[in-house]
């Protein structure tokens, strides 16, 4: 398949989407549960209840999805590295090569045990230090990723920095882009029972902060990855790489602009009161905004899905 001039695997591609931005979603579920839902409604134990149920759901979802891709991902993997079509690779010899003997195999290894983990922390969820331990472990299934990509094939102390900065990469991401799933289900729920507005209103404000957070480390982080796979300004126009990054920085930026209404404008205006209850237009823009930074989201971990199966552009220089 041909996109922007770039020799693509399709099928492979869009596993590698489908299963980046479950994860996201999974990691970003539990973070948004830790650091935005519990302290705000650690007083109201009614609405904790509800909401932590919601992320239950949403967690048990990304994973289920994540662990199907995941899966998937290996078998499409295990074709491109041995050459072979999809059905001929699919033998213990083929697998079990790739397994043990190639870096991604070894990732994958790991990542099943970080997912096996994580399974049984949900499944306890009750327990604090299932919870604690469901985060840990969702945090290294998502670190982990950054061993699939261009990342993790920089050799020497540039590699180390390299690495580092696409672990704070996708963890920021995962924090931002799959914590406003949960964040949507709340605004959901708020414009159902207008009684947990107030509620609703300081989780935005936390979230926000949170956003903040993420932001400045994706940008940060973004630019020391680019300056790894890109490597000059013109290559970002001139190469099939970098045009898609442009693509993917353009889509960013909406994101953050979008973040930014929601933040200055929009959540100032949700004015709780036991009498006139919350602005219903001002609450269905919030969720509307946020829905779109979700789809924004989407997409951009399809070009990630792209990026991970071509030559950076520093390659070309």
């Amino acid at each position: 398949m041909d996109w922007l001039g770039a020799r693509i695997d399709g099928p492979l591609v869009v596993i590698r989407a489908i299963h980046f931005f479950a994860t996201a979603v999974l990691a970003g579920s539990l973070i948004f549960g830790a650091v935005v839902a519990k302290p705000v409604l650690r007083s109201t134990d009614a609405a904790m209840t509800v909401v932590r149920s919601q992320i239950l759901r949403t967690a048990w979802t990304g994973f289920a999805i994540a662990a199907a891709s995941g899966a998937i991902w290996f078998q499409l993997q295990a074709a491109s590295m041995s050459g072979l079509p999809l059905g001929e690779a699919m033998t213990p010899d083929v697998l079990l090569t790739v397994l043990n003997q190639t870096q991604f195999g070894l990732v994958s290894e790991i990542r099943l045990v970080l997912a096996v983990i994580l399974a049984g922390c949900l499944a306890y969820d009750g327990l604090v230090l299932s919870r604690w331990l469901g985060l840990a472990s969702v945090l290294g299934l998502t670190a982990t990723i950054a061993w699939t990509g261009h990342g993790g094939s920089t050799a020497g102390e540039a590699g180390v920095l390299h690495l580092t900065a696409d672990v704070l990469h996708l963890t920021a991401a995962a924090a931002w882009i799959g914590g406003l799933v949960s964040l949507a289900w709340l605004l959901v729920e708020t414009r159902r029972d207008p009684g947990r507005a107030s509620l609703a209103r300081n989780a935005t404000r936390r979230f926000s902060t949170l956003g903040i957070v993420s932001v400045g480390t994706l940008f940060l982080t973004g630019f020391v990855n680019s300056w790894f796979l890109v490597g000059s300004f013109n290559a970002l126009l001139a190469i099939e790489y970098g045009r898609l990054l442009t693509l993917k920085i353009g889509l960013f930026v909406i994101m953050v602009a979008f973040a930014a209404i929601n933040r200055l404008w929009l959540t100032p205006q949700l004015v709780f009161s036991p009498e006139s209850g919350p602005q219903p237009n001002s609450l269905r823009q919030l969720t509307r905004n946020s829905m779109i930074e979700i789809g924004l989201g989407l997409a951009i971990y399809g070009i990630v899905g792209v990026l991970g199966t071509l030559h950076p552009a520093s390659h070309f220089l």
